[in-house]
């Protein structure tokens, strides 16, 4: 998943497996820069602009593409299909990062000199990280995808995430592996800002509990994978945590087969796109997953269904990070509606604290770090190739996965 333990996935969705692993509608407040009022040049129907800047292309173009579309279902239900919010139209340009942090950075200076306040997007943890600062040098609101990276949180007052991030994968991934004192534990992961905050977390959560935590880490770019298998069977660990992002994913999990630790070791990681369910073969039954999302994992609740319906009547198809993008929306709309159009300070004092019903459940903004406290899941894949699907074994609730609190966001 890109994807912290989901980036909490490097991949097109049609081959990543990625563990864990991208207006307002409040009118008449007196006070300057609220929704409602004139403010700057602006006025009361001026059109709010957001900026969203993520992998339209690149290794992350498919989660791209799930963020994407599920952000622009988000809008469409969280504006009643107004697109206004307010009174103001939402306008969004898109702009494509490439997973290049650089290129993110460039593309949101751009904006930011047009006079955007609101930034969203990033599907990479490398760039979530470089944006951050932007947003809270700039003084914009800006919230960030699918980047699962633990640092994101609590990192500035201005930043904000509509994404879960690597200690709740952790924690996730803690409910289906019982007691872990004395236990041996080894991270599989690429040498990535994703695989590097997924060991430092299993570190934090399990090694808390008395696990011996250590990590086999390879190059992004490797594509002969059977070296860092052997080393992880070698290592004779009780337990396995995987944490992948990219298309090299159908050559790990062949080369974990073919080198027995499937069969030697408990094997958890998270559950990536749909598209990815094939690539293990029979090997999934043999394979314990953690969940951040996959359709009908919300149990069919009322904002989950019109997720999956706006996406599936615009053309597109619900997936593994269709709730980031349509709580992003959700979020930017409530930080108008009840914040300012205008007023970046006032959109997340709006923000903070904030409780509602997103496409997993019920979900909380945590004032003090800004972390999205929501639900995750765990599950096991029945059947394999094409007719593999995700069977939920259980619904975590969001405070049983919060993680720990960050510092204050300043």
């Amino acid at each position: 998943m890109r994807c912290s333990l989901t980036d909490t996935l490097r991949s097109r969705s049609a081959r990543a497996l990625t563990l864990f692993t991208v207006g307002a509608l409040v009118a008449g407040c007196s006070s300057a820069g609220t929704a409602g009022t004139a403010s700057g040049s602006g006025g009361k129907t001026a059109p709010v602009r957001v900026g969203l800047v993520y992998s339209r292309s690149g290794l992350l173009s498919a989660y791209g593409k799930q963020y994407e579309e599920g952000f622009k279902a988000g809008l469409a239900y969280a504006t009643h299909g107004t697109n206004k919010a307010g009174g103001h139209p939402i306008e969004v340009t898109e702009e494509d990062d490439a997973g290049d942090p650089a290129k993110a950075v460039a593309a949101a200076k751009t904006l930011v000199g047009k006079g955007y306040k609101i930034l969203a997007g990033t599907t990479d943890s490398g760039v979530a990280l470089q944006m951050a600062p932007l947003a809270a040098q700039n003084e914009v609101l800006y919230v960030s995808g699918p980047a699962a990276t633990d640092a994101v949180t609590g990192v500035n007052a201005y930043t904000f995430r509509s994404g879960r991030q690597s200690y709740q994968d952790i924690l996730a991934a803690g409910t289906l592996l019982g007691d872990a004192e004395g236990k041996k534990v080894t991270v599989l992961a690429q040498n990535s800002a994703f695989g590097q905050a997924n060991v430092a977390a299993v570190k934090a959560v399990l090694g808390k509990k008395g696990a011996k935590v250590g990590s086999v880490l390879a190059p992004p770019s490797a594509t002969d994978l059977t070296p860092f298998a052997r080393q992880t069977r070698a290592g004779k660990p009780d337990l396995v945590f995987v944490a992948w992002a990219g298309a090299t994913a159908p050559a790990l999990w062949t080369a974990l087969n073919q080198q027995g630790v499937l069969d030697a070791s408990k094997v958890v990681t998270g559950l990536a796109g749909t598209a990815s369910y094939p690539v293990f073969g029979a090997a999934g039954a043999k394979v314990s997953f953690l969940a951040h999302y996959f359709p009908g994992a919300g149990g069919d609740n009322t904002v989950e269904k019109a997720m999956l319906d706006g996406i599936t009547k615009a053309g597109g198809t619900p997936d593994l990070f269709s709730p980031d993008g349509f709580t992003a929306a959700q979020m930017i709309v409530h930080a108008i509606e009840s914040g300012s159009a205008t007023d970046t300070k006032a959109m997340a004092d709006a923000l903070e604290g904030w409780s509602f019903d997103g496409p997993k459940g019920k979900e909380q903004i945590r004032a003090k770090d800004h972390a999205l406290l929501q639900p995750m899941f765990t599950a096991r894949l029945k059947g394999s190739g094409s007719a593999a699907r995700p069977q939920l074994i259980d619904s975590i609730p969001m405070t049983v996965v919060a993680p720990p609190t960050a510092g204050t966001a300043g």
